[in-house]
């Protein structure tokens, strides 16, 4: 992992970055290790909606968001609460997990912090063939 304020794209050729955003339609499916994943974030007490899409727009890059609704239900709780903003941490760990195990079930059900209101879907996914490593039921995340 690199840490830098240069443009995305003075760094990467354009049809390599992938912004992810949870502002778009289209779920991530796979982790490529030829795609640079942009994680934005903000260091402020507001959330500001569509600001990763807007900047992604920007740039003219392909967005993409995590999967959750694909792999998760909301949970019945007694505040009613139901929140998909994640930290970049948490999306850098739920990244990392299914990059090794190829598994976003696998991967949701280790990183998505429970009191964020979901629980995995019944029947989940299964890993893909090309996972390059498993990952104990009892680890946690990186």
């Amino acid at each position: 992992m690199e840490i830098t304020e240069q443009n995305c794209l003075h760094l990467f050729p354009q049809e390599t970055v992938v912004y992810l955003t949870p502002d778009v339609e289209e779920a991530l499916e796979t982790v490529d290790a030829d795609k640079v994943y942009v994680l934005g974030g903000l260091v402020d007490e507001n959330i500001q909606k569509k600001l990763s899409l807007s900047r992604a727009r920007e740039l003219s890059v392909h967005t993409a968001r995590l999967p959750i609704d694909e792999h998760t239900l909301k949970k019945t709780n007694a505040k009613n609460f139901h929140s998909k903003i994640l930290a970049v941490n948490q999306v850098f760990d739920i990244l990392l997990t299914f990059a090794e195990t190829g598994s976003w079930t696998q991967a949701l059900q280790a990183c998505f912090p429970a009191g964020k209101g979901y629980v995995i879907s019944p029947g989940g996914s299964t890993p893909l063939p090309a996972a390059a490593q498993t990952q104990d039921d009892d680890e946690e995340c990186h």
